[in-house]
Protein backbone atom coordinates (compact mmCIF):
# COMPACT_ATOMS: atom_id res chain seq x y z
CA UNK A 1 0.00 0.00 0.00
CA UNK A 2 1.16 3.44 -0.85
CA UNK A 3 2.35 5.34 2.17
CA UNK A 4 0.55 8.36 1.34
CA UNK A 5 -2.71 8.30 -0.17
CA UNK A 6 -6.00 10.65 -0.41
CA UNK A 7 -9.45 9.57 0.43
CA UNK A 8 -12.66 11.86 0.49
CA UNK A 9 -14.46 12.82 3.52
CA UNK A 10 -18.13 14.34 3.08
CA UNK A 11 -17.26 16.52 -0.02
CA UNK A 12 -13.63 17.21 0.43
CA UNK A 13 -10.59 15.25 -0.70
CA UNK A 14 -7.86 15.19 2.32
CA UNK A 15 -4.54 13.16 2.70
CA UNK A 16 -6.12 9.94 4.50
CA UNK A 17 -3.34 10.71 7.46
CA UNK A 18 -5.51 13.66 7.93
CA UNK A 19 -8.72 12.09 7.29
CA UNK A 20 -11.08 12.18 10.12
CA UNK A 21 -14.62 11.52 11.52
CA UNK A 22 -16.35 12.38 14.22
CA UNK A 23 -15.98 10.29 17.20
CA UNK A 24 -19.38 9.78 17.68
CA UNK A 25 -20.07 8.89 14.37
CA UNK A 26 -22.83 6.23 14.33
CA UNK A 27 -20.73 3.85 12.20
CA UNK A 28 -18.22 4.18 14.58
CA UNK A 29 -20.04 3.66 17.65
CA UNK A 30 -22.88 1.43 16.82
CA UNK A 31 -21.40 -0.24 13.16
CA UNK A 32 -24.64 1.83 11.65
CA UNK A 33 -22.96 2.00 8.01
CA UNK A 34 -22.81 -0.14 5.11
CA UNK A 35 -19.93 0.22 2.51
CA UNK A 36 -18.50 -1.43 -0.90
CA UNK A 37 -15.16 -2.43 -2.10
CA UNK A 38 -14.82 -1.89 -5.92
CA UNK A 39 -11.54 -3.14 -8.07
CA UNK A 40 -9.56 -0.55 -9.86
CA UNK A 41 -7.28 -1.66 -12.71
CA UNK A 42 -5.15 1.25 -14.31
CA UNK A 43 -6.94 4.41 -12.82
CA UNK A 44 -10.73 2.67 -13.46
CA UNK A 45 -13.40 1.42 -11.23
CA UNK A 46 -14.86 -1.88 -12.12
CA UNK A 47 -18.60 -2.61 -12.26
CA UNK A 48 -19.53 0.92 -10.40
CA UNK A 49 -23.15 0.69 -11.04
CA UNK A 50 -23.60 -2.88 -9.74
CA UNK A 51 -22.15 -1.42 -6.08
CA UNK A 52 -23.69 1.11 -5.84
CA UNK A 53 -26.86 -0.27 -6.36
CA UNK A 54 -25.99 -2.34 -4.26
CA UNK A 55 -24.76 0.24 -1.50
CA UNK A 56 -28.39 1.69 -2.07
CA UNK A 57 -29.86 -1.72 -1.40
CA UNK A 58 -27.72 -2.21 2.10
CA UNK A 59 -28.75 1.43 3.17
CA UNK A 60 -32.58 0.65 2.49
CA UNK A 61 -32.44 -2.30 4.69
CA UNK A 62 -30.91 -0.37 7.41
CA UNK A 63 -33.00 2.74 7.18
CA UNK A 64 -30.38 5.00 5.84
CA UNK A 65 -31.46 7.79 3.19
CA UNK A 66 -30.29 6.70 -0.58
CA UNK A 67 -26.64 8.03 -0.96
CA UNK A 68 -26.14 10.43 -3.39
CA UNK A 69 -25.11 8.24 -5.84
CA UNK A 70 -23.50 10.74 -8.52
CA UNK A 71 -22.10 11.98 -5.38
CA UNK A 72 -20.63 8.83 -4.86
CA UNK A 73 -19.42 8.49 -8.18
CA UNK A 74 -17.47 11.94 -8.59
CA UNK A 75 -16.09 10.84 -5.03
CA UNK A 76 -14.72 7.58 -6.81
CA UNK A 77 -13.36 9.45 -9.71
CA UNK A 78 -11.90 11.86 -7.73
CA UNK A 79 -9.94 9.54 -5.43
CA UNK A 80 -9.04 7.35 -8.19
CA UNK A 81 -7.54 10.19 -10.27
CA UNK A 82 -5.83 11.34 -6.85
CA UNK A 83 -4.21 7.91 -6.27
CA UNK A 84 -2.58 6.21 -9.71
CA UNK A 85 -1.74 2.49 -9.36
CA UNK A 86 -1.53 -0.52 -11.64
CA UNK A 87 -4.62 -2.42 -9.34
CA UNK A 88 -5.80 -1.02 -6.03
CA UNK A 89 -9.19 -1.83 -3.71
CA UNK A 90 -11.81 1.62 -3.63
CA UNK A 91 -13.84 1.24 -0.72
CA UNK A 92 -17.01 3.25 -0.49
CA UNK A 93 -18.30 3.98 3.56
CA UNK A 94 -21.74 5.40 4.24
CA UNK A 95 -22.65 5.90 7.44
CA UNK A 96 -25.88 7.10 9.48
CA UNK A 97 -23.45 9.97 10.58
CA UNK A 98 -22.61 11.68 14.23
CA UNK A 99 -25.36 10.41 16.89
CA UNK A 100 -25.97 10.23 20.10
CA UNK A 101 -24.16 7.63 22.03
CA UNK A 102 -26.62 4.66 21.88
CA UNK A 103 -28.37 3.27 19.04
CA UNK A 104 -30.48 6.16 18.39
CA UNK A 105 -29.89 8.12 15.06
CA UNK A 106 -28.39 11.74 15.15
CA UNK A 107 -30.15 14.30 13.05
CA UNK A 108 -26.62 15.30 11.17
CA UNK A 109 -27.01 13.25 8.09
CA UNK A 110 -25.04 10.54 7.25
CA UNK A 111 -21.32 10.62 6.18
CA UNK A 112 -19.75 9.32 3.04
CA UNK A 113 -16.09 8.36 2.89
CA UNK A 114 -14.17 7.10 -0.24
CA UNK A 115 -10.54 5.78 0.32
CA UNK A 116 -8.15 4.18 -1.60
CA UNK A 117 -5.30 1.50 -1.31
CA UNK A 118 -2.74 -0.39 -3.86
CA UNK A 119 -3.05 -3.88 -3.85
CA UNK A 120 -1.34 -7.12 -5.49
CA UNK A 121 -2.36 -9.57 -7.89
CA UNK A 122 -4.39 -12.27 -5.28
CA UNK A 123 -2.63 -15.56 -6.59
CA UNK A 124 -4.93 -18.56 -8.68
CA UNK A 125 -5.12 -21.03 -5.94
CA UNK A 126 -5.75 -20.46 -2.07
CA UNK A 127 -6.93 -22.87 0.85
CA UNK A 128 -9.89 -21.84 2.94
CA UNK A 129 -10.79 -23.28 6.47
CA UNK A 130 -14.84 -24.07 7.55
CA UNK A 131 -15.13 -22.34 10.89
CA UNK A 132 -17.73 -23.29 13.44
CA UNK A 133 -19.71 -20.19 14.10
CA UNK A 134 -22.83 -19.73 11.43
CA UNK A 135 -23.94 -17.22 9.48
CA UNK A 136 -27.79 -15.91 10.84
CA UNK A 137 -30.01 -16.17 7.45
CA UNK A 138 -32.90 -14.49 9.55
CA UNK A 139 -31.03 -11.84 11.12
CA UNK A 140 -32.21 -7.92 10.30
CA UNK A 141 -29.06 -7.50 8.64
CA UNK A 142 -28.81 -10.59 6.37
CA UNK A 143 -27.81 -10.00 2.79
CA UNK A 144 -26.30 -6.61 3.80
CA UNK A 145 -23.04 -5.12 3.65
CA UNK A 146 -22.85 -3.56 7.01
CA UNK A 147 -19.92 -2.37 8.57
CA UNK A 148 -20.61 -4.61 11.65
CA UNK A 149 -17.86 -6.74 10.67
CA UNK A 150 -16.66 -8.28 14.08
CA UNK A 151 -17.81 -11.78 13.27
CA UNK A 152 -16.08 -12.04 9.90
CA UNK A 153 -12.74 -10.51 11.68
CA UNK A 154 -13.09 -13.40 14.18
CA UNK A 155 -13.40 -15.90 11.83
CA UNK A 156 -10.95 -14.44 9.31
CA UNK A 157 -8.23 -14.36 12.07
CA UNK A 158 -9.01 -18.08 12.68
CA UNK A 159 -8.40 -19.05 9.21
CA UNK A 160 -5.43 -17.47 9.26
CA UNK A 161 -4.19 -19.13 12.38
CA UNK A 162 -4.84 -23.00 10.25
CA UNK A 163 -2.90 -21.23 6.72
CA UNK A 164 -6.05 -20.55 4.91
CA UNK A 165 -6.19 -16.96 3.34
CA UNK A 166 -10.57 -17.57 3.53
CA UNK A 167 -13.53 -18.72 6.08
CA UNK A 168 -16.30 -20.23 5.29
CA UNK A 169 -19.47 -19.95 6.65
CA UNK A 170 -22.70 -22.64 7.07
CA UNK A 171 -26.11 -21.18 8.20
CA UNK A 172 -27.94 -22.00 10.93
CA UNK A 173 -29.55 -24.43 9.01
CA UNK A 174 -26.61 -25.68 8.83
CA UNK A 175 -26.10 -25.08 4.65
CA UNK A 176 -23.34 -24.04 2.82
CA UNK A 177 -23.50 -19.84 2.86
CA UNK A 178 -20.34 -17.96 2.28
CA UNK A 179 -16.86 -16.70 3.45
CA UNK A 180 -15.66 -13.42 5.53
CA UNK A 181 -15.32 -11.32 2.37
CA UNK A 182 -16.00 -14.00 -0.56
CA UNK A 183 -19.10 -15.79 -1.91
CA UNK A 184 -18.29 -19.70 -2.89
CA UNK A 185 -18.78 -22.30 -5.58
CA UNK A 186 -18.77 -25.66 -6.12
CA UNK A 187 -18.84 -28.34 -9.23
CA UNK A 188 -20.76 -31.57 -8.31
CA UNK A 189 -21.67 -33.81 -10.87
CA UNK A 190 -19.93 -31.46 -13.70
CA UNK A 191 -22.64 -28.67 -12.44
CA UNK A 192 -20.99 -25.80 -11.10
CA UNK A 193 -23.71 -24.17 -8.06
CA UNK A 194 -23.39 -21.48 -5.71
CA UNK A 195 -25.27 -21.35 -2.44
CA UNK A 196 -28.95 -19.39 -2.72
CA UNK A 197 -29.09 -15.97 -1.46
CA UNK A 198 -31.80 -17.13 1.01
CA UNK A 199 -28.99 -18.87 2.86
CA UNK A 200 -28.21 -15.59 3.94
CA UNK A 201 -25.11 -15.33 1.44
CA UNK A 202 -24.30 -11.68 0.20
CA UNK A 203 -25.28 -10.96 -3.48
CA UNK A 204 -21.78 -10.56 -5.11
CA UNK A 205 -21.10 -8.58 -8.10
CA UNK A 206 -18.69 -11.20 -9.38
CA UNK A 207 -21.23 -14.20 -7.88
CA UNK A 208 -24.07 -12.58 -10.04
CA UNK A 209 -21.19 -11.95 -12.94
CA UNK A 210 -20.10 -15.47 -12.49
CA UNK A 211 -24.10 -16.72 -12.91
CA UNK A 212 -24.55 -15.03 -15.85
CA UNK A 213 -21.53 -15.70 -17.65
CA UNK A 214 -20.28 -18.83 -17.07
CA UNK A 215 -24.02 -20.62 -16.45
CA UNK A 216 -24.09 -21.34 -12.75
CA UNK A 217 -26.69 -22.57 -10.66
CA UNK A 218 -27.82 -21.29 -7.89
CA UNK A 219 -28.58 -24.10 -5.45
CA UNK A 220 -29.84 -25.01 -1.69
CA UNK A 221 -26.16 -26.46 -0.63
CA UNK A 222 -25.42 -28.72 2.43
CA UNK A 223 -22.17 -27.85 4.33
CA UNK A 224 -20.39 -31.52 3.03
CA UNK A 225 -21.05 -30.40 -0.32
CA UNK A 226 -17.55 -28.93 -0.11
CA UNK A 227 -16.24 -32.33 0.84
CA UNK A 228 -18.65 -33.97 -1.99
CA UNK A 229 -16.87 -31.27 -4.81
CA UNK A 230 -14.44 -32.40 -7.59
CA UNK A 231 -13.55 -28.22 -7.67
CA UNK A 232 -14.29 -25.23 -5.06
CA UNK A 233 -13.57 -21.52 -5.98
CA UNK A 234 -14.12 -18.06 -4.39
CA UNK A 235 -15.36 -15.18 -6.10
CA UNK A 236 -14.99 -11.46 -4.53
CA UNK A 237 -14.22 -8.25 -5.91
CA UNK A 238 -10.26 -8.60 -5.21
CA UNK A 239 -10.05 -12.50 -5.66
CA UNK A 240 -12.16 -12.32 -9.08
CA UNK A 241 -12.32 -16.28 -8.98
CA UNK A 242 -9.60 -18.18 -6.79
CA UNK A 243 -9.09 -21.83 -7.28
CA UNK A 244 -9.53 -23.37 -3.67
CA UNK A 245 -6.96 -26.25 -3.32
CA UNK A 246 -7.63 -27.22 0.49
CA UNK A 247 -10.62 -27.28 2.61
CA UNK A 248 -9.49 -27.84 6.08
CA UNK A 249 -7.71 -31.34 5.72
CA UNK A 250 -9.19 -31.87 2.46
CA UNK A 251 -6.82 -31.87 -0.30
CA UNK A 252 -8.07 -30.30 -3.73
CA UNK A 253 -6.48 -31.10 -7.37
CA UNK A 254 -4.98 -27.86 -9.34
CA UNK A 255 -6.93 -25.50 -10.61
CA UNK A 256 -9.85 -27.91 -12.40
CA UNK A 257 -11.19 -27.35 -16.14
CA UNK A 258 -14.51 -25.97 -14.75
CA UNK A 259 -12.68 -23.21 -12.71
CA UNK A 260 -10.00 -22.95 -15.18
CA UNK A 261 -12.74 -21.97 -17.71
CA UNK A 262 -14.66 -19.68 -15.31
CA UNK A 263 -11.21 -17.93 -14.77
CA UNK A 264 -10.87 -17.11 -18.45
CA UNK A 265 -14.37 -16.03 -19.35
CA UNK A 266 -14.40 -13.82 -16.14
CA UNK A 267 -10.78 -12.17 -17.13
CA UNK A 268 -12.77 -11.83 -20.58
CA UNK A 269 -15.97 -10.45 -20.26
CA UNK A 270 -14.86 -8.27 -17.52
CA UNK A 271 -12.00 -6.99 -19.18
CA UNK A 272 -14.42 -6.38 -22.33
CA UNK A 273 -16.71 -3.95 -20.44
CA UNK A 274 -15.64 -2.09 -16.97
CA UNK A 275 -19.43 -1.32 -15.90
CA UNK A 276 -21.54 -4.75 -16.80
Amino acid sequence: MHDRTTSWVNGTLVDTADAAVSVLDHGLTTGDGVFETLKAVDGEAFAVTRHLDRLTRSARGLGLPDPDRDLAREACARVLAANPAPLGRLRVTYTGGPAPLGSERGTTGPTLVVAFGAIDRRPDETAVAVVPWRRNEHSAVAGLKTTSYAENVVALAAAHRVGASEALFANTAGRLCEGTGSNVFVVIGGRLLTPVLASGCLAGITRQLVIDWCGAEEADLPLDALQDAEEVFLTSTTRDVQAVTRVDGRELPGTGPVTAKAMSVFAERSGDDLDP
